[in-house]
């Protein structure tokens, strides 16, 4: 018997704090790579692909994957595929947050929003398939479909959020809604996974790292990376809150009367005229 909530629902409440965290972090670090000029924005593109894909998703699926339990059935966690899944997530979020910020149009939202579902969907199943477990694990092929629908979804509109909205409060918003996605797509493919059990299984548990093993140094990396993430959002606070409400006294400083203010857009650029 497979039980998804063994430690009742804080697992998934936990799993889905985390995931709001990461993405409302991520989504200001994206921000911020938007605006930089140069080569200035790969650091902040690998920051914002570090908490999505890191903390927003990976970390996410692990927090609530120690809910998981099937009975009479240890579960064993090989450490290597682990972290590579991990490392799956952040690299793909990583090429679709590039994509998208570098053209800056519809076919490139949408190619890095299938992209990054993609990458989501793979570290799932890479993360499933890290499960040692004396038996077999089965996935129903609509779960499996649905929970692709909603994770490319989910990263479209992360993108949409990272590219078009800069007020705190939006991606504040936008973090809540990420975290709904990311863990709806979590439990879809969850709710359609069975169990066979192995014919015979030994009494001792599989190889690998069990839950307590693997969670403590993931929580610990965890928390110091959020903390200095949270730092350099902190250090870059007064410069965003500058380019999202220039005073009219700038705006005087630095455009002749009547001259045209000029907007970028997602899909292209548009004047607007001083009166």
């Amino acid at each position: 018997m497979i039980d998804h909530f063994s430690y009742g629902w804080w697992t998934p409440a936990a799993a889905y704090t985390l995931s709001v965290i990461g993405s409302f972090i991520g989504l200001r670090f994206a921000l911020l790579a938007r605006d930089a000029p140069g080569a200035g924005r790969w650091p902040w593109l690998a920051l914002s692909s570090a908490c999505l894909g890191g903390t927003a998703i990976w970390t996410m699926h692990f927090v609530a994957m120690v809910g998981f339990q099937v009975q009479g059935a240890p579960i064993r966690y090989d450490t290597a595929l682990t972290i590579a899944s991990g490392l799956l997530a952040i690299g793909v979020m990583a090429a679709a947050l590039t994509l998208a910020t570098a053209r800056r149009s519809a076919s490139a939202l949408l190619g890095g929003g299938v992209l990054a579902g993609a990458g989501v969907v793979g570290m799932h199943y890479m993360g499933m398939a890290s499960m040692n477990i004396h038996g077999h694990l089965h996935h129903n092929p609509a779960y499996v479909a649905a929970a692709c629908v909603i994770a490319v979804s989910a990263a479209t509109a992360a993108l949409w959020f990272a590219l078009n909205l800069r007020r705190i409060s939006y991606s504040l918003v936008a973090a809540l809604l990420m975290g709904v996605a990311v863990s709806a797509m979590h439990y879809t493919g969850m709710f359609g996974m069975s169990f066979t059990p192995a014919e015979n299984a030994p009494t001792t548990p599989p190889p690998g790292a069990s839950t307590p093993d693997l969670l403590l140094p993931l929580i610990t990396g965890l928390f110091v990376f959020l903390l200095i993430c949270s730092l350099f959002l902190l250090l870059n606070a007064g410069e965003d809150e500058r380019r999202i409400r220039p005073s009219d006294e700038e705006e005087r400083d630095t455009r002749p009367s009547g001259e045209g203010e000029r907007e970028v857009g997602l899909f292209g650029e548009r004047a607007r005229h001083r009166r």
